[in-house]
């Protein structure tokens, strides 16, 4: 007779998974609205919403991971980082419809799960929800020997918003003169680690914890610094009666293939390359990996985590508010004729 198997044999231990949550529930209850109307543990989160303050409410979906950055952060362990990182850039990318977050769900996988790791980044993800005023309300954490190897691990979630259907930003609104502003980013956010990786680490010049002057920390510092949330000063702008004519959050494929995402057929936008500073890690991945200026444009945000476009005459006094809410805005190009395409000069 052969030897009995168990699921722990074949890889899986269910008890380390039991152990995660536990570490977690707290940090998730603490996102609980009087919306949320399930408990932790739930087969399915219930969330009962009060539209009574919308005209027409539409629910607003986006979902997202925070690519190969979930490896640097298992490297140093620190992986409270990329939860919250996950939550703002999911809020951002409900934020340019001009919605408002009310709920979200995680997931969390390993090879081999760790209870402390998984709980770290679920803790994150909770942080990340309290901060942008919306309910964790469920989630999967799983351990999954053959998918990944051992050591790694990823990270994703999926985020359900509302805004009123008038308010929804149109790109049929856009138009010829407009101008373009740009909102700082606090350095790679969530996007283009794989080449940061290669062009940093895979020469073996730098180490996770080399000090780097010119970045002014070490360089896991800088390659873990957050993705930045852009919802509340976004939300002020529009309370005070601001008019945004569209926005872009700033991702992947970078300025060059996210600002054509919402101009109209018949716009370009031209950016004056020289209009803002990007944080130094910019400039380091580029001379390092010696990587061409297009490929930095289509990877990286360059330094913009956020692009508005409003009419020109609004121009200043936007950037203006923007400032005095402690972001860091430029005025960095302008809508021209064109065919729905990015030119940076």
């Amino acid at each position: 007779m052969s030897e009995q198997l168990t699921y722990r044999d074949a890889g899986v231990d269910i008890d380390a998974g039991i152990t995660a949550v536990e570490k977690m529930k707290d940090a998730i209850r603490r996102t609980h609205t009087p919306e949320v109307i399930s408990t932790t543990g739930s087969f399915a989160g219930l969330f009962c919403p009060d539209f009574s303050d919308y005209q027409q409410p539409c629910l607003v979906s986006s979902i997202d991971g925070v690519g190969t950055k979930v490896s640097v952060a298992s490297a140093m362990k620190r992986m409270d980082g990329v939860g919250r990182d996950l939550v703002n850039h999911c809020v951002n990318d409900i934020l340019v419809c001009g919605a408002t977050p009310l709920f979200f769900l995680d997931y969390f996988a390993a090879g081999r799960l760790n209870p402390d790791e998984a709980a770290d980044a679920v803790r994150g993800v909770a942080e990340g929800c309290e901060e942008n005023g919306c309910a964790l309300i469920g989630g999967e954490t799983a351990e999954m020997p053959g998918v990944y190897k051992e050591s790694e691990c990823d990270i994703a979630g999926c985020i359900v918003g509302v805004v009123d259907r008038a308010k929804v930003l149109d790109p049929h609104a856009v138009q010829a003169g407009d101008a373009i502003i740009g909102l700082a980013s606090t350095g790679l956010h969530t996007n283009g680690y794989s080449l940061a990786r290669a062009a940093l680490l895979g020469t073996g010049e730098y180490q996770m914890d080399s000090y780097v002057p010119e970045l002014g920390q070490t360089l896991g510092d800088a390659l873990l610094a957050p993705h930045k949330s852009y919802l509340k000063s976004v939300k002020a702008a529009l309370a005070e009666g601001i008019s945004l004519r569209v926005m872009a959050h700033i991702t992947g494929g970078g300025l060059y293939d996210n600002i054509p995402r919402v101009l109209p057929e018949d716009a370009k936008a031209a950016i004056d390359r020289r209009s803002w500073t990007p944080p130094p890690i910019f400039d380091l991945i580029q001379r390092v990996g010696n990587v061409p200026d297009a490929d930095m444009h289509r990877t990286f945000n360059m330094g913009l985590g956020l692009v508005l476009i409003v009419s020109r005459a609004q121009a200043p006094s936007v950037v203006q508010f923007f400032s005095e809410r402690g972001e860091i805005a430029w005025q960095v190009g302008e809508i021209v004729k064109g065919n729905r395409e990015v030119q940076i000069i």
